[in-house]
């Protein structure tokens, strides 16, 4: 039972340090990458709750528009803006190959192209509008709603990964394919479902956890169209679309 126990918490711990931007423990018996595949919810649990309370706070003495700007900004620094480069990227490389190893290329440059700059742009005003709607809401609707979407968006990650099939042999895709298996991956879908369902109105929560996973689905088939399989970056945008969806749900 301890020894589970160890495990599973130096996998929360590497879920958090790889997605996350916060100072945890250093781990002496690091876990494979996609061991920690079931806990990335949690990491949207802690970046949905920061978030929250931010936007609580600066909701209290700033107008709505205001205090979702820097609630979005935490979320940036909480994130380090990991998954809005992939979006980027993505963008970039979808729109400027021909052929998916052109478009592959073309992701791997670290400068941001005009198709890029479009993506990041539309993903950042669409949260921001969303999150100065949230922030009129009562407290515990906020934190209920930045949690569940946080969380919602990253439970797929593992599963579309494992779903495959790899379009780099290297990266962090192919990185977390290391110890990554179904249960894992959908251990991670029922722990987001379970949150949204026990914090959410029912309709609410069903609707979120359809539209997220619809989002994510569209988006790996393209990416299997497009690039031939996931990388990093689709993985990136695959949260950052699926957040934007399940904030479009929540406010609608």
């Amino acid at each position: 039972m301890i020894p589970q126990l160890h495990r599973r918490t130096a996998e929360a711990t590497l879920a958090l340090a790889m997605l996350t931007r916060l100072p945890v423990p250093q781990l002496r018996d690091c876990p494979p990458v996609g061991a920690s595949a079931w806990a990335w919810p949690l990491a949207g649990v802690v970046v949905g709750g920061l978030q929250a309370a931010v936007l609580l706070a600066a909701a209290a003495v700033l107008p709505p528009a205001m205090a979702a700007g820097l609630a979005l900004a935490a979320g940036l620094l909480l994130t380090g803006a990991l998954h809005d480069d992939g979006l980027a990227d993505l963008a970039d490389g979808l729109s400027g190959g021909r052929t998916p190893a052109q478009r592959l290329e073309i992701m791997k440059d670290s400068r941001i192209g005009s198709h890029g700059a479009v993506a990041l742009i539309t993903a950042l005003g669409l949260r921001w509008a969303a999150l100065a709607a949230i922030a009129t809401w009562a407290s515990t609707a906020m934190f209920a709603a930045l949690i569940a979407a946080q969380a919602a968006s990253r439970a797929g990650l593992g599963l579309m990964n494992l779903a495959g099939p790899q379009a780099r042999p290297r990266g962090f895709a192919a990185a977390a394919t290391d110890g990554l298996t179904a249960p894992r991956a959908t251990a991670a879908i029922a722990l987001a479902a379970a949150l949204a369902l026990a914090t959410l109105p029912l309709t609410q929560a069903l609707t979120l956890l359809a539209a997220v996973a619809l989002t994510q689905l569209l988006l790996l088939r393209h990416a299997r169209r497009r690039l031939g399989g996931i990388t990093g970056d689709v993985l990136g945008a695959a949260q950052i679309t699926a957040e934007i969806a399940a904030l479009a749900i929540l406010v609608a």
